[in-house]
């Protein structure tokens, strides 16, 4: 059984699930237009843009990366490329040294093993340089069509607050939500978390009192109930 908020009976898993995927068909008629918020055209392009998007917003990726994209079109041209040139292109979005390292790193180990081409395999993704299964999911679900769950920052904080699952360990929680829903759904459902979770539910202030789940989560009285108060706490995008 889930273990749910103080004052709650203890959730069979069988209503946690029916409880998951009411949220979620809420969330898609909420967030109809979820995708995924970092700009790209291949699968290249978006395996270095979620590597940039470490500690950086969507906003300020989606900034240097046409200049990025446009010197560096192919793998061979990053694992080729001075590591002066892609830290002065890249250096506004944060941690541009380790960053730097990783993109030339991850392109030479595509140079190497698969013939300068993005492998659509997550066990060949989690070994590239600086490619976890956060990115590699993020590049699966929306590159290769692949179904994944992407457990950013976000992700984790609202499917603990929704009562899905006391895990912090990112795979734990991958694996407890991929047995709530459906597995077509995965890719989709992580955007509209990921939505949510900037829009709505943020970390310190949750806008509770226009949230969609009110009736279904948890935690609701976390931020402001009142309407009036919690719309202003409503944000729009691009975000981080």
């Amino acid at each position: 059984m889930a273990t749910n908020a103080a004052g709650r009976k203890p959730e069979t898993q069988l209503a946690l699930v029916r409880r998951a995927r009411k949220m979620n068909r809420i969330l898609a008629e909420t967030y109809p237009d979820a995708h995924c918020e970092l700009d790209f055209r291949n699968p290249l392009e978006l395996l270095v843009a979620t590597i940039l998007s470490a500690q950086c917003t969507d906003k300020r990726v989606n900034m240097v990366t046409p200049t990025l994209f446009a010197k560096y079109p192919t793998a061979e041209d990053y694992a080729a490329a001075d590591r002066t040139d892609v830290e002065e292109i890249i250096r506004s979005t944060g941690f541009f040294r380790a960053k730097t390292n990783n993109i030339i790193g991850m392109a030479q180990a595509i140079c190497e093993r698969h013939g300068g081409e993005v492998p659509g395999k997550l066990k060949d993704l989690v070994k590239l340089p600086g490619v976890g299964r956060k990115t590699a999911n993020v590049v699966l679900g929306n590159a290769f069509g692949v179904p994944g769950l992407t457990v950013d920052t976000h992700f984790q904080r609202l499917v603990r607050r929704f009562g899905w699952t006391e895990e912090t360990d990112p795979v734990k929680i991958e694996h407890v939500v991929g047995e709530l829903l459906p597995k077509r759904e995965w890719t989709i459902f992580s955007h509209r978390v990921i939505w949510h979770g900037r829009r709505l539910c943020h970390a310190r202030r949750p806008a509770c009192g226009v949230c969609p789940l009110t009736a279904l989560c948890p935690s609701y009285g976390t931020g402001p109930t009142a309407a009036a108060e919690a719309q202003k706490l409503v944000r729009s995008g691009p975000f981080s």
